[in-house]
């Protein structure tokens, strides 16, 4: 049986561990000299003192960080932030995060960064160093209201999380924090204090922990405690030297103190291994991670563990991976991975600033210590550092992993880390990981604040659109006190000649005829249970194909009610709650980066799913493909998928999507009235700064004609009827080759050609691209496919009103196509503004 490692304390100290059965396994005992608490919880698989399997270690957190997930639900972990504790709880905080899946992440740190101003900090009672600084490089950070999730490796008397609640909630007040740790070992009087806290506050504060228990301590226990620590100290004695190959020290006497000698030794032999770290990555959480960073972490980990593994000696079948005080979420993941990827038993710890006693016996959680000087230049000055539980563990070779600020004359020296690190194994490796520091602005050095760049919010109703709050954040600046509007023919000169971008202005928002009104009527009935049908066969694709649990983020603003619907159905057949947005994409500018940015930082980019309503040849497509490979590469965020997930894809330009057919979707019918009364989006240099979002209006004087939720409405109202029917095309088309051909592209230059317009930005095939251009443009004529039906009512009507001619056409591989006036001129339309073709 094995001796608890906790047994050497109890009987010396009579201190009791009661609790969870489990309690015995994660903790061990240990005595520290520390002038406020005498005895320490050991963790066994916190990867801190006690080298660990690193899969043990970082799935403890994972599953701690799905556990708040479950408590939260899905539309508040989407909002959580979470927040570890330095230096201990550093990468389980990290590891939190991860299984929290959409979490950014922020570490406390007790090293200040020149030119980071602190956006908050706190005491920890019985801590040897006491300030913790919170150093996000994005402030906002901390400043929405969603959960805050506070981690820690253990939960003792609460002290540090309610100094910690306490500063935050004065600075950004929130509804609801989560406490998150390994154990909790408070006394009841403890438990109470917490909730009396949540109460004065008037926040829920909820916890999450794998284990619990308490800890009783005797009369006297601190004096004792030093008493013990004092006289074990001075009884310790120097092990003897590694002797052999095999990295294996004979084993001390029992109760004997076993640490490094403490003179002189010749410099380590050190191989250092080039991670090839990525570039501008975080090496951690001390300005934030977010989950576009982890991303790229994940995607790098598997070639940066190769690296490790070529470097190790051919016979090292017991490797350590030793972190660095701070940096321990780094070192763990190389850890997990070289675990996954190599046959050598993988262990995984970290130093410490945390000076605590050894004592070489079974029942004892600190069994050796390896002491050396610091070496990242400290901001409290220098003082001694430790490495436990590696002398005399047999591992084959270290691997140290440290951040650049550390990698320092002091850690080479004869008495520093790695010196002490060859005395007890063969072969030790070093792994520099770049330390993040963030652009400091020149001259902010020397302000009191340094300005930090603020994403806000998404927009959402009733302040920004009609829709209701929940069914999509519009990531938009809102203009709607701007006058953008220019007359149709105005700004097709415009436009055409160079002289201004589409998107630098907004056309007359028009005005629908009772007629015309009557017809959009009319297609919708007709119409909705088709809707119905696409709308559930792509949302079924997504689901089984892009993410369990999407993002859907709408290309405003044809797709945002598409994006709406397809929420709808995964809420009304799946139970899932998936957050939408809206972002503006510009034809010839790109999408939105600083949306992706803000979507970066709140969701993991893999299951960020955009959505159109149609294609129409496909330029849309191809911009947003090209735009996500820029932002890549200025931005060093990877993960967004530019695939298009689209209602009706005619032009065969996509391989997401609800049907091919080119048929009427009623909301290409009208403008902002079935779009939330939000116009096009605006994209202009005097209005748009390089920090800003896109802008767009809202139409609130609109009120009275809005059919944005009508539309909505109808189509939900026919999911039952259509759902059997949806998910099983759609289980058709995932089996099935949907490889785009780009046909409507083709056939969009080859009409530019047959018609003398020689550019295809001004053939815009499709029902709804044609209903565009009859509303928004100066049209020319409208191709129709020879026997087009009642799709094409609305067209027929507003091509009457325009005076535009309408050419049926044998074989169009479209219902119908609008052409724009080509080389355009006010001379080009009668003084009623409609179009003269002679």
């Amino acid at each position: 049986m094995n001796t608890w490692s906790g047994t050497w304390v109890a009987e010396r100290l009579g201190v009791e561990l009661t609790g969870d059965e489990r309690l015995r396994g994660m903790l061990g005992l240990a005595l520290r000299r520390n002038p406020k608490r005498a005895h320490l919880l050991v963790s066994n698989v916190l990867g801190k003192h006690v080298p660990q399997a690193p899969s043990v270690v970082h799935g403890h957190g994972v599953d701690l960080g799905r556990r708040v997930r479950e408590l939260l639900g899905e539309e508040a972990a989407a909002q959580a932030v979470v927040l570890g504790y330095a230096e201990t709880a550093t990468g389980l905080g990290h590891s939190v995060a991860d299984g929290l899946g959409t979490a950014p992440y922020l570490h406390s740190t007790r090293r200040p960064v020149a030119g980071v101003a602190t956006a908050g900090g706190f005491e920890e009672s019985h801590s040897h160093a006491t300030s913790h600084l919170l150093l996000p490089e994005n402030p906002s950070l901390l400043a929405g209201d969603g959960p805050l999730v506070l981690v820690d490796d253990e939960f003792s008397t609460g002290n540090t999380v309610l100094n910690t609640v306490r500063d935050l909630h004065a600075r950004y007040p929130r509804e609801r924090y989560v406490v998150v740790a390994l154990v909790d070992m408070r006394s009841a009087a403890d438990a109470g204090r917490l909730e009396e806290f949540a109460r004065e506050i008037g926040a829920r504060i909820d916890l999450v922990t794998v284990a619990s228990g308490t800890v009783r301590l005797p009369d006297g226990v601190l004096e004792k405690g030093q008493a013990l620590v004092a006289e074990h100290e001075s009884a310790a004695a120097p092990p003897a030297p590694l002797a052999g190959a095999s990295g294996t020290a004979a084993p001390g006497g029992r109760g004997t103190a076993r640490q490094a000698p403490t003179g002189p030794q010749a410099p380590a032999d050190v191989t250092r291994v080039d991670l090839r770290w990525p570039e501008n990555l975080p090496d951690g959480g001390r300005h934030g991670f977010t989950p576009a960073h982890r991303t790229r972490l994940e995607n790098s980990l598997p070639a940066m563990a190769d690296r490790i593994a070529t470097a190790l000696p051919g016979n090292a079948h017991r490797v350590l991976i030793l972190g660095f005080e701070e940096l321990m979420y780094a070192p763990l993941r190389l850890a997990t991975e070289l675990e996954r990827t190599t046959t050598a038993e993988v262990r995984y710890s970290t130093t410490t600033r945390s000076p605590v006693l050894a004592v070489d016996d079974p029942g004892y959680a600190i069994r050796t210590r390896l002491v050396f000087p610091a070496h990242d230049d400290p901001a409290d000055g220098p003082g001694e550092r430790y490495a436990y539980n590696i002398a005399g563990a047999g591992f084959d070779a270290v691997v140290a992993v440290v951040d650049s600020v550390a990698d320092t004359p002091a850690l080479h020296a004869p008495d520093g880390l790695l010196a002490r690190l060859a005395e007890h194994t063969p072969h030790v490796l070093l792994a520099v990981v770049p330390s993040y520091v963030p652009a400091v602005p020149a001259g902010a050095q020397d302000a009191p604040e340094r300005p930090v760049t603020m994403l806000p919010e998404p927009l959402r109703g009733p302040a920004f659109s009609s829709y209701a709050p929940e069914e999509v954040g519009w990531l938009l600046q809102d203009l709607s006190d701007v006058t953008l509007e220019a007359p149709t023919e105005e700004r097709e000169e415009a436009i055409q000649s160079g002289g201004a971008h589409y998107a630098e202005s907004l056309p007359v928002e028009y005005q629908p005829s009772e007629q015309y009104q009557q017809l959009f009527h009319n297609a919708l009935d007709a119409s909705a249970a088709r809707l119905a049908h696409a709308v559930g066969v792509v949302t079924e694709t997504v689901l089984a194909e892009r993410s369990p649990r999407p993002v859907l983020v709408s290309l405003a603003r044809a797709g945002t009610p598409v994006g709406i619907l397809m929420r709808r159905w995964a809420q009304h057949r799946h139970g899932l709650d998936l957050p939408h947005y809206a972002v503006s994409i510009v034809r010839g500018r790109g999408i939105d980066a600083n949306a992706l940015r803000w979507l970066a930082a709140h969701h993991d980019p893999r299951d960020v799913v955009f959505v159109d309503g149609w294609t129409g040849k496909g330029a849309i497509t191809r911009e947003l493909a090209q735009a996500i490979q820029e932002f890549e590469k200025t931005h060093g965020v990877s993960g967004f998928d530019p695939e298009i997930a689209v209602l009706a894809d005619p032009g065969s330009c996509v391989r997401t999507y609800g049907t091919r057919e080119d048929y009427l979707i009623p909301s290409a019918c009208l403008n902002s009235t079935v779009s939330g009364l939000i116009s096009r989006t605006v994209l202009r240099a005097d209005l748009v700064g390089p920090d800003d979002y896109h802008g767009a209006k809202y139409y609130r004087e609109l009120a009275d004609a809005d059919l944005s939720v009508a539309f909505l409405d109808a189509v939900s109202a026919r999911f039952d009827e259509v759902t059997e029917a949806a998910r099983a095309e759609a289980k058709e088309l995932l089996a099935a080759d949907r490889t785009p051909t780009w046909e409507g592209w083709a056939a969009v230059e080859r009409i530019s050609e047959e018609y003398g317009i020689h550019d295809v930005n001004l053939v815009k095939p499709g029902v709804g691209e044609t209903t565009r251009v009859l509303l928004r443009r100066v049209p020319w004529k409208v191709l129709a496919r020879a026997g087009a039906g009642s799709d094409l009512d609305h067209v027929r009507l507003l091509a009457e009103q325009r005076g535009v001619p309408v050419e049926e056409v044998a074989d169009l591989p479209y219902t119908c196509v609008g052409l724009i006036h080509p080389r355009y001129t006010r001379g080009a339309t009668g003084a009623d503004g409609t179009a003269v073709t002679r």
